[in-house]
């Protein structure tokens, strides 16, 4: 196995239970690797929603999301996956081509429905995304802004980042 350079950014578990939202931080392999990622949220049980989200060093996010059979995922730019390991095995789980080399433009890959449930619609998740001077964690706090749980949400990331 390769040895793979640490990566920047934050990952953040995400759970709604009882109507009350709640954040944590997850493990730093989470960024790295999406399998790490996606065990740590399956064990999170929980009755009501559990997403991840992930901030990748300053250049795309991961929306990711437990679901029966599988795993809902949004890769906020699919041109990631030409650099980040994490982003092309989102790719190929989503069954999708990466990008040409060449191609440079911004465009998201998977579902951008993974959380209407929870407050966010598909067509706003798309204006977020679309939002390219943004970074990525200033678009993940508009996220949790629009679903309800930005206090959560800013408490985790000034742990994280302290």
């Amino acid at each position: 196995m390769a040895h793979q350079e640490p990566v920047n950014g934050f990952a953040v578990a995400v759970v709604r239970e009882d109507g009350r939202w709640r954040c944590s931080k997850m493990d730093s392999s989470a960024l790295s690797e999406l399998d790490a990622a996606i065990t740590e949220l399956r064990q999170l049980r929980s009755t009501g929603a559990v997403f991840g989200m992930l901030a990748v060093d300053d250049e795309f996010f991961i929306i990711l999301r437990p679901v029966p059979g599988g795993v809902a995922l949004l890769l906020s730019d699919a041109a990631a996956a030409l650099d980040y390991d994490i982003a092309a095995d989102v790719l190929d789980l989503l069954r999708v081509d990466p990008p040409d080399e060449e191609d440079d433009e911004l465009w998201p890959e998977g579902d951008l429905a993974v959380l209407a449930d929870v407050g966010m619609p598909q067509h706003e998740l798309q204006v977020i995304v679309d939002e390219v001077e943004l970074y990525p964690d200033e678009q993940l706090q508009m996220v949790a802004q629009r679903c309800g749980f930005a206090d959560e949400f800013t408490k985790v990331l000034d742990t994280i980042q302290a």
